[in-house]
């Protein structure tokens, strides 16, 4: 598997990685990445830009690996979009509780929580367009992972595939 490293805009929480959680660019670098087609997706979130760079897919495609995209909900529509093939799955965790107590720890201290928090509830009306939900129970993080490499090794099985080209 190859897992899609996203370009942002936002400055790095302490426990990120340049390279490994993202790509962190300046505002400006995103633009030029606009600019120049260079992103597969993008859009403005938070009053920051997260997109993915066609860099990453293709990198992924060329290998012969599967593409893991990390995206919120917009992202994924967009892929799908594109992509219509891809497969979309929705990770929550195990109660609606449990989500606002993950995301205001996350981002104690940064944006509007309230926003966020919307945005969630949002986001959970929009699970019947995901080709699959995948319920991240707290401290049963192998149980969710083996869940998503199931589904991952069925779609290998399937008699139909389309190949992907970006």
């Amino acid at each position: 598997m190859h897992h899609v490293i996203t370009a942002n805009t936002r400055k790095p929480r302490p426990d990120e990685k340049e390279g490994v959680d993202y790509y962190f660019v300046s505002r400006e670098r995103f633009r030029e990445m606009i600019a120049n087609n260079e992103l597969l997706e993008y859009a403005e979130v938070y009053e920051d830009y997260k997109g993915v760079p066609k860099s990453e897919v293709r990198k992924a495609i060329e290998t012969n690996k599967d593409v893991v995209f990390r995206l919120d909900v917009q992202g994924a529509e967009k892929i799908k979009s594109i992509f219509p093939q891809a497969i979309s799955i929705f990770i929550i965790p195990a109660s609606q509780e449990e989500w606002f107590m993950r995301l205001g720890s996350r981002i104690a201290g940064e944006k509007d929580i309230d926003t966020r928090i919307e945005t969630v509830q949002a986001e959970l009306q929009t699970i019947d367009q995901f080709d699959y939900v995948v319920v991240n129970e707290q401290n049963k993080l192998k149980k969710t992972v083996d869940t998503i490499v199931s589904i991952i090794t069925a779609e290998h099985h399937r008699t139909k595939k389309t190949p992907i080209d970006v």
